[in-house]
């Protein structure tokens, strides 16, 4: 062992303190556009379903992991639509304020990143079901939804901040949008060949959100029942 590297590992015994240098390294390394988020997020335009693809069968080292992936961009929605009061003005929620369905909306609308990946769930059931003759088990189809579904959070993003700064209503032109996307890049990758693809994807990503929102609902009144 020599002063400054583990001869096993090679790492630094005593790593450099953190500085001003430090910090701009690691947002370059975050925002790297060969394998960064900006890399991720431009490489997802382009070709979502076969840059997921290759992903997934070859190599896992040039995108952002799709966990990370879905919780910041996420986080990123849920800081602008905060700061824009969004929300507000395209969702609404009736009954009492204090009842446990309530709660529980609100907990989905304060934690997208979570909320995504459980209701990533339910949309990779139904695409298991629709894709079933294709190899790709339920795990695999869930990383695809991370993905996919990060990048709609961008997208609600960038038309929350024009809905924000203009108050026009952008919110259903940019649910269009999602939806288009959606069954563009989970068609390009089972696929991109066939038009059922596209349709099974939509048909999939709507049953998905119909049956999560039904499983809040449901969990919803067990609660109330039980709080009684």
């Amino acid at each position: 062992m020599s002063e400054e590297f583990c001869t096993n590992c090679k790492q630094n015994l005593k790593p450099k303190r953190i500085d001003g240098h430090y910090i701009l390294h690691e947002i370059e390394h975050v925002l790297h556009f060969d394998r960064g988020i900006l890399y991720t997020v431009r490489e997802l335009l382009i070709r979502p379903g076969e840059n997921i693809k290759n992903f997934i069968n070859e190599n896992r080292s040039r995108l952002v992991k799709p966990i990370i992936f879905i919780i910041v961009t996420s986080l990123i929605y849920t800081l602008i639509n905060h700061f824009f009061h969004i929300e507000q003005s395209y969702i609404k929620i009736d009954g009492a304020k204090d009842t446990q369905f309530n709660a529980i909306n609100n907990w989905v609308q304060s934690h997208y990143g979570y909320s995504n990946i459980i209701m990533g769930g339910f949309i990779a059931f139904w695409l298991k079901i629709f894709f079933k003759k294709y190899d790709y088990n339920f795990f695999e189809i869930l990383i695809l939804l991370c993905f996919i579904l990060g990048m709609e959070m961008l997208m609600f993003s960038v038309f929350a901040i024009f809905e924000g700064v203009t108050k026009y209503h952008l919110m259903q032109i940019a649910a269009v949008i999602v939806f288009a996307y959606f069954s563009w890049a989970v068609g390009q990758f089972f696929d991109k060949n066939r038009v059922a693809s596209y349709f099974k994807a939509l048909v999939s990503y709507i049953l998905g959100m119909l049956t999560f929102g039904i499983s809040i609902m449901i969990l919803g009144i067990l609660l109330n029942i039980i709080a009684k």
